[in-house]
């Protein structure tokens, strides 16, 4: 069986380190806020050209603390893509904002080009997300968070290592997001998120809010000895021991994955090339980490169905756009047409298999699969 994503083999390779440090943090008798969240904490920031950096129980809790970090309040709209995963969009109504939907583009990133028709009175922040591993074109867009006084929040979840003009995902805009999800580019073995900021005003009151409004410094009253106490209304968000032990032993790795990747994604451009198929595209000023490696075809689904009986399981990201689902298509009008290229694409996307330990054999028993349905 081939899988879009397998993390067994990884673990298999990594296995005794893994459990090396699992045990280390048992016996340690700190399994919340110790030091091995200070050093994953140090070390994740460093990666990304980061000052500070602030671990939290996963991207979703991510946003939503980097929205409030950054004053955002009920009523206040926040534009991001609808082109994404559910947890983007969750991050801001679980701040209180609205969401304000702008289209894709060729890349499969937010539009620069479309964002400044969807600013009004409300807008307080831009939300670009850097899809598949790839990095949104953030010099138009902090160009354009600067002429209207609007924040910028890097959604990474999916851009680990990645860059944008030799500047790392995260590192642009006020704060970055990341998700340490198990099949993101650089996972732990279940929840986990990653906010990183070159503000030290901003980096204390994240590091708060994550922690329950709480800080460890002795009130001006005298009274507090830095326990439990609460300084403002927070929420309880903690990347835990074990995971920042596990991820500081799969940091050192990280390079070595991303380039494997791009090796995997160089065989597919020249494999799949002329086979009408929609194969993504690297933005000249991006090094895309590939994440997943994303195609689009007509008959995708037949496609999806026919792979599938020869042990081929690929999967769809995403097959819906954000903005017609249920919970959230109230942030459109009933008659929207303003998403047209993120509603086309979303009928044809499908992603092949992409990790780093997916086998040469492997691929190309993919990349010959799939020649043989597309003729």
């Amino acid at each position: 069986m081939i899988k879009v994503w397998d993390y067994k083999k990884e673990y298999e390779l990594l296995r005794d380190d893994i459990l090396s440090a699992v045990d280390e943090v048992f016996k340690s008798g700190t399994l919340i806020f110790g030091p091995k969240v200070e050093e994953f904490e140090e070390k994740f920031s460093s990666y990304h050209d980061c000052k500070y950096g602030v671990g939290v129980g996963n991207c979703t809790d991510a946003i939503t603390i980097s929205l409030r970090s950054l004053g955002i309040k009920p009523d206040d709209e926040v534009i991001t893509t609808s082109n994404t995963a559910v947890p983007t969009v969750t991050g801001i109504v679980n701040s209180g904002a609205s969401v304000k939907f702008v289209d894709v583009n060729n890349y499969s990133l937010i539009d620069p080009e479309k964002i400044e028709a969807a600013i009004n009175k409300k807008t307080k922040a831009i939300i670009p997300v850097h899809l598949y591993g790839q990095m949104c074109e953030m010099d138009k867009i902090m160009t354009i968070a600067k002429k209207y006084k609007l924040k910028v929040i890097e959604d990474c979840a999916q851009s680990h290592g990645a860059t944008y003009k030799g500047k790392k995902a995260g590192s642009i805009g006020d704060v970055g997001c990341f998700s340490f999800y198990p099949t993101k580019i650089f996972g732990a073995y279940g929840d986990g998120g990653f906010i990183t900021t070159n503000n030290i005003q901003l980096y204390d009151k994240i590091r708060r809010i994550r922690f329950l409004g709480m800080e460890k410094k002795k009130m001006s009253s005298g009274h507090w000895n830095g326990k439990y106490y609460a300084i403002e209304h927070g929420t309880n968000s903690r990347l835990d021991e074990v995971h920042a032990a596990i991820l500081l032993k799969k940091l050192k790795y990280l390079d070595q994955w991303i380039e494997r990747r791009r090796k995997i994604a160089k065989v597919y451009d020249e494999e799949l090339n002329n086979y009408n198929l929609s194969l993504p595209k690297e933005h000249p000023d991006n090094k895309h980490a590939y994440y997943i490696y994303v195609v689009a075809h007509e008959r995708r689904d037949n496609i999806l169905s026919e792979l599938a009986k020869k042990d081929i399981h690929l999967n769809i990201s995403y097959p819906w756009p954000i903005h017609i689902m249920d919970a959230y298509k109230h942030f459109v009008c009933s008659s929207c047409n303003c998403l047209i290229n993120t509603e086309k694409m979303s009928k044809k996307i499908f992603s092949l298999p992409m990790y780093p330990t997916l086998t040469d054999e492997e691929q190309k028993t993919v990349i010959k699969e799939l020649k043989t349905l597309i003729n």
